[in-house]
């Protein structure tokens, strides 16, 4: 037995031979644990939480040991947001903006660059004042010129670790919680640079983005039959390289300029044989920029998804580049060096994590730059092999190749960045111009002043944390009781009060209390029983209550408690002699009555009734009489527990009265009823003498009556339409009886709740009118032609005999006589028949009435809509061909709300993986109907249950770089609309 139920037993051992009524103060004290020993600090390693005296183990070991001082305050050292000596400052990541911090920091580490910003003039005069910054006005940039300089100027000579670009990138109009495509961003932006820079007039300032990273190559296209050469000059800003198929980064570089021939279809017109003629075509490079960069391309449009993907890939690349070899025009120095490498780490093209790798032009020493962290790497190495680890998605991916010395090898880098070697490496550092300067000195003077701040605020934390430590140690040591006057107070406060991340509240023992406002016993395993001179403190500095003195202890409670545990013990015994009690014959008239199911299930409802008791003494049980539900009960416990009957309450009418029915009950004998009481002393008590209900009697003789009166009412009408109720010898508009020329229509729903009358009398209502107001238009009209009354609305109405109606309005009150007439056209050869109805069909209304069935055929939550693909204007069925649950009242943006059980969306993506036909490629009709518009309902493009929508894929295209080339032109890059690097 576990030890805390060992302290119970051991606490209400004594319930077993005392009586409720002999139940002492010394009694309550041993029902309340008081006799328990303290626990000794050292021995008890943890709280014992069945022992009131036990105050160890509840956070008072933060407090007794040595004094940590970091423990009294949340606060970092501000020192540890200071930038580290000869070192990068980082950039924060905002959200998903750690692609564009990773190009700031390559444009940053571009001497060049960043010296040509910063010879870039100003608005910064109009924020001068006098000969410095005005203190109480914020600097803001007005231009992304300006946004760079003064970045820029932070990252060279800020003191924090780490600066925020917000001011940048909301200049951009860029969204901080979307992962953009870095390339793009990289190709837009320089593009924004080059045209803002372009209305410069210092010419180092204007040309800085072509002489850094222009180069220029020509698509050259040859003739075979003349010979003529024919040349396109193009500008490139970095060189886009395929790397499917390819481990060397030379090799795609290669790819890149090899020739292509045109023949068949794709022949070139040449201008000199006036004909469409064989070529060759390929690209040459004239010339190269001094800083060359070379985008891999990583991320790549799968056409079976239809969506981006990433390439794992290895490439191999060194870091000396020789471009000789690829340059038209020979002679030159072409040896390129590695300066940077941006990393893409992730195995999705839509997540992951962009960082760079970037060498210093000066020292020569390679950083790792990722947010706002930066990682200088030891020996002036490039070290990628960590980035590579990282990505590793699974065990199954290709193995790392081996690389030589001055080659790396990566499977994530995305771009490639080298410079030319032949430049002459810069001597002295960049100098910042004096109004930036002083704005980044305003803004380290801010920063040290935080530090001061911060550093002032962990004093106070720890000055203040000391004192506290005093007191709760000298306060911790008076808080056991011994002999001395007590109180009880909840562990849970005494657990906060010794938290030091959390600010003391007042007491609060409310939970703690029993029905009676008093400590509840079942509480004691939740209270500490402390000192009263602890307690005095406790609620003189923090306030609350009440306070659980020795008067808290509850009498009350412990004298019920008592009465349940003897009487759980004594009930196995009850329960044999009210079994022989209920044996013996009762004479005369002094027994009781009880419900027969009530004595079935007593012993267990009895059970039920003190273990429920035994566990919570100020709640009744909700098996017992009078209950009172927690409060914590859900809504469908608290229903369950109404529903359920109480001991005795099975033979009680509806008006609480004893039953008419003696089949349910029977009666008991006083003996066993006294004993039955003990356990259930508030279930309804009726002695042999006490009368049935008389309500209950007016009723019951009524309710004979009213059933004798529907049987003889259903007979008669039974008898008086005999074939109605039978539907038998019914007529039929289609194939109209030739001996009448009348008949007259009823409601199907009469016709139906009739019968179901006839069938069971006692059991239904009787029907007393006829209800044909449903069949007619607000304007009396008959909704119904006589071709519809054939075929579809033939469910709706009931057609009824000449005779059998006369017999209606007799035994039926009838609102509308609706009746249909057949007559002969005298003038028609040959002759022709004419069915006329009384009153006339409504045609507005029937009109209204078909666009009602239209509209609510086209408005379901789920149906079933096949799909055929036609190749060759053949169908086309597959086993896998998808029977869509869709629903028709849907748009587009609904989709991502919650759906009720039913409700699914259309998941068309079943196309694409039954016929393996991408989204885009698919071209969807009904009934000749083009499908194009995605954000229409199926209902409003005519789809209803089991329709069958035809299919028809686009082939796709077999020239891959013809395909890019359309993709290009067709789907346009929209990741960066709306931003400012397209306002250009």
């Amino acid at each position: 037995m576990a030890p805390r139920l060992q302290l119970e037993k051991a606490a209400w051992r004594w319930a077993e031979t005392v009586r409720p009524e002999e139940v002492s103060q010394e009694h309550i004290e041993t029902a309340y644990r008081i006799w328990l020993e303290p626990c000794i600090r050292g021995v008890c390693r943890r709280n014992c939480k069945g022992n009131p005296n036990c105050l160890v183990g509840i956070g008072e070991h933060i407090w007794l040991g040595e004094i940590d001082e970091n423990s009294f305050h949340n606060i970092d050292d501000p020192n540890c947001e200071r930038r580290k000596k000869n070192s990068f400052v980082g950039l924060t990541n905002l959200g998903a903006t750690c692609y564009v911090n990773t190009f700031l920091q390559v444009w940053f580490l571009n001497l060049e660059l960043r010296q040509a910003l910063y010879l870039c003039p100003s608005t910064c005069s109009d924020y001068m004042m006098g000969d410095g910054i005005q203190e109480e006005k914020d600097y803001e940039p007005q231009t992304i010129c300006e946004h760079l300089q003064y970045l820029f100027a932070l990252l060279q000579n800020s003191n924090r670790r780490y600066i925020d670009p917000s001011g940048f990138v909301k200049a951009l109009g860029l969204d901080t919680g979307q992962q953009q495509d870095a390339q793009e961003f990289s190709k837009l932006f320089m593009s924004l640079l080059e045209d803002t820079l372009s209305k410069q007039k210092n010419p180092d300032v204007r040309n800085i983005v072509q002489q850094q990273f222009c180069g220029e190559y020509a698509y050259v296209t040859v003739c075979s039959q003349c010979g003529r050469e024919s040349k396109l000059l193009s500008k490139f800003y970095e060189l886009e390289l395929n790397i499917q198929g390819h481990k060397q980064l030379t090799d795609c570089i290669s790819e890149f300029l090899k020739e292509e021939r045109l023949e068949g279809d794709n022949r070139y017109f040449c201008e000199n044989c006036q004909s469409k003629q064989n070529a060759t075509r390929k690209i040459r490079l004239l010339s190269l920029p001094c800083t060359l960069n070379l985008q891999l391309m990583r991320f790549v449009f799968d056409r079976q998804t239809g969506h981006k993907k990433k390439l794992n890939t290895y490439i191999g690349f060194s870091e000396l580049l020789d471009m000789e070899p690829y340059v038209e025009h020979k002679g030159g120095s072409y040896v390129y060096e590695l300066s940077a490498v941006l990393i893409h780490r992730g195995v999705s093209a839509y997540s992951g994590h962009y960082i760079a790798h970037v060498k210093d032009p000066q020292s020569g020493e390679w950083y790792k730059f990722n947010d706002e962290d930066i990682e200088k790497m030891e020996g002036k190495k490039l070290q990628l092999g960590i980035e590579e680890d990282l990505a590793e998605p699974s065990k199954s991916q290709t193995r790392k190749p081996k690389c030589g010395k001055g080659t790396h090898c990566s499977r994530n880098a995305y771009m490639l960045v080298y410079r030319l070697q032949t430049q002459e490496k810069p001597n002295t550092s960049v100098q910042v111009p004096a109004f930036l300067q002083e704005l980044v000195d305003r803004d380290n003077s801010k920063f040290e002043e935080w530090c001061v701040e911060m550093a002032e605020m962990r004093k106070q934390s720890v000055d203040k944390g000391k004192a506290k430590h005093e007191e709760v140690k000298e306060l911790y040591q008076r808080l056991p009781a011994g002999a001395e006057p007590y109180e009880f107070v909840s562990l849970e406060w005494l657990q906060k009060w010794l938290d030091e991340s959390t600010p003391t509240k007042p007491i609060d023992n409310h939970a703690c209390l029993c029905s009676h406002d008093k400590l509840h016993p079942d509480k004691i395993s939740i209270m500490k029983r402390i000192s009263e001179y602890a307690a005095d403190v406790f609620y003189s500095r923090y306030g609350g209550g009440p306070r659980l003195t020795v008067k808290a202890l509850c009498k009350e409670c412990v004298v019920e408690r008592c009465r349940v545990l003897r009487l759980k013990n004594q009930l196995n015994e009850d329960y044999k002699t009210v079994t022989n009690l209920l044996k013996t014959t009762i004479k005369g008239s002094d027994g009781f009555w009880v419900g027969k199911s009530s004595l079935r299930s007593w012993r267990q409802l009895a059970l039920e009734q003190l273990d429920e008791q035994d566990g919570d003494a100020d709640q009744s049980n909700g098996k017992m009489n009078g209950n009172t539900l927690n409060k914590d009960e859900s809504k469908e416990e608290r229903k369950e527990e109404e529903e359920e009957l109480n001991f005795n309450e099975d033979i009680l009418c509806p008006h609480g009265e004893l039953c008419i029915s003696e089949n349910d009950r029977r009666l008991v004998s006083p003996e066993a009823w006294s004993k039955l009481q003990q356990y259930f002393p508030k279930a309804p008590e009726f002695p042999s003498h006490k009368e049935c209900c008389s309500q209950c009697k007016i009723l019951e003789r009524e309710g004979e009556e009213n059933e004798a009166l529907h049987k003889m009412i259903a007979n008669e009408q039974k008898t008086s339409l005999p074939n109605l109720f039978q539907d038998k010898s019914r007529p039929c508009l289609s194939n109209w009886p030739e001996d009448t020329d009348v008949l007259y229509i009823v409601s199907q729903f009469f016709v139906e709740e009739w019968r179901k009358f006839v069938r069971k009398p006692t059991r239904c209502s009787p029907v007393s009118s006829v209800g044909n107001s449903a069949l007619l238009c607000p304007h009396g009209g008959l909704m119904f032609t006589f071709a519809s009354m054939t075929k579809e609305d033939s469910k709706l109405i009931a057609l009824i005999w000449p005779s059998e109606w006369q017999m209606i309005q007799k035994l039926f009150v009838v609102d509308h006589v609706i009746k249909i007439t057949r007559t002969e056209v005298e003038d028609a050869n040959p002759s022709e028949t004419q069915y006329i109805s009384e009153p006339k069909l409504c045609p507005e209304c029937r009109e209204g009435l078909l666009c009602q069935q239209q509209r609510d055929l086209r408005e379901y939550t789920q149906a079933t809509i096949y799909v055929h693909k036609v190749v060759d204007n053949k169908k086309v069925m597959k086993d896998s061909a998808p029977e869509l649950n869709v629903s028709s009242s849907e748009t587009e943006e609904d989709k991502e709300e919650a759906k009720p059980d039913g409700e699914k969306d259309p998941d068309f993506n079943q196309i694409m993986h039954a016929f393996s036909v991408a989204p885009f490629d698919q071209n969807l009709s009904i009934d000749g109907k083009v499908l194009t518009d995605d954000s229409a309902t199926l209902g409003t493009l005519g789809v209803i249950p089991e329709s069958v929508i035809l299919l028809k894929a686009d082939e796709p295209i077999a020239d891959y770089a013809a395909m890019d080339d359309v993709m290009q032109v067709c789907m346009p890059e929209e990741g960066f609309k709306g931003t400012g690097l397209l306002g250009h």
